[in-house]
């Protein structure tokens, strides 16, 4: 039963990069911010541990950036909600990767337990995501990382879990959504939107029955809600997304 209600989780965790023009701020300076938001889950926590955010430039030199670091509840910044992780001014526009260092303290709690989480040794240096990104003076730049803990929490035994993040990156801040609710407020659901293309993008459900799927480019998509047994997935197709815009399904009712 655990096993299958890990696929029900989703993890996104954005980071925002911000080039403003600030009095008395150098032309040549681009300010930036890290931070950090969830899609919701069926676990009571889901916790990482953060040591430090770094920056791959262009020319492959790393910056690090000044880390709020501690270990963070990612279930605590879903709906809309984040946190700023990191942040730093930077001398030049590319931005080739990123890294985000985790320390041992990973745990997930489910039905009241805490579990720890193992990181793979060639994770403990550092997870680093492909960027490839040109900032923008005196525009805000978004990247989104999209954590699917379907697959980056992994059950290896008997209570025993690991962290092997699976990470997808969105850099388009003009994305639009999809958001609706279910018919049954304690239903545990995973929902997928799957592109004209087959790229699937997930999400969870809210303790309020409410869901939302962000980052996704314009386009036609279909949406499937997949309760626990011995619930049948729901299925709507022909669901038009918009840049820039929260495409409401409204109440789903599931039987």
């Amino acid at each position: 039963m655990k096993k299958q209600i890990l696929s029900f989780l989703t993890i996104a965790v954005a980071v925002v990069m911000v080039s403003c023009n600030e009095e008395n701020e150098s032309a040549n300076a681009y300010p930036l911010k890290v931070k950090m938001t969830d899609a919701p889950a069926a676990y009571e926590e889901v916790n990482i541990d953060l040591q430090s955010v770094q920056v791959i430039n262009g020319a492959g030199e790393t910056i690090n950036l000044t880390t709020d670091t501690g270990v963070y509840n990612l279930l605590e910044f879903s709906n809309g909600l984040n946190t700023i992780i990191a942040q730093n001014n930077l001398s030049t526009a590319e931005v080739s990767q990123i890294k985000l260092v985790l320390g041992t303290n990973n745990t997930v709690v489910y039905n009241g337990v805490s579990y720890p989480m193992t990181t793979p040794a060639a994770d403990q240096g550092g997870l680093t995501i492909d960027v490839n990104q040109t900032l923008n003076a005196n525009v805000a730049n978004e990247i989104l990382l999209d954590f699917d803990a379907g697959q980056s929490v992994v059950v290896t035994g008997v209570n025993t879990f690991k962290l092997k993040p699976v990470v997808r990156t969105i850099t388009s801040s003009n994305n639009g959504s999809i958001v609706g609710s279910l018919s049954s407020l304690s239903l545990t659901a995973s929902v997928t939107a799957t592109s004209s293309t087959n790229v699937e993008y997930s999400s969870g459900v809210t303790n309020d029955g409410k869901f939302k799927i962000s980052g996704l480019t314009a386009g036609t998509y279909t949406l499937t809600i997949t309760p626990a047994e011995p619930l049948l997935p729901v299925i709507k197709t022909g669901i038009v997304v918009s840049n820039n815009t929260a495409t409401d399904v409204g109440l789903i009712d599931i039987d």
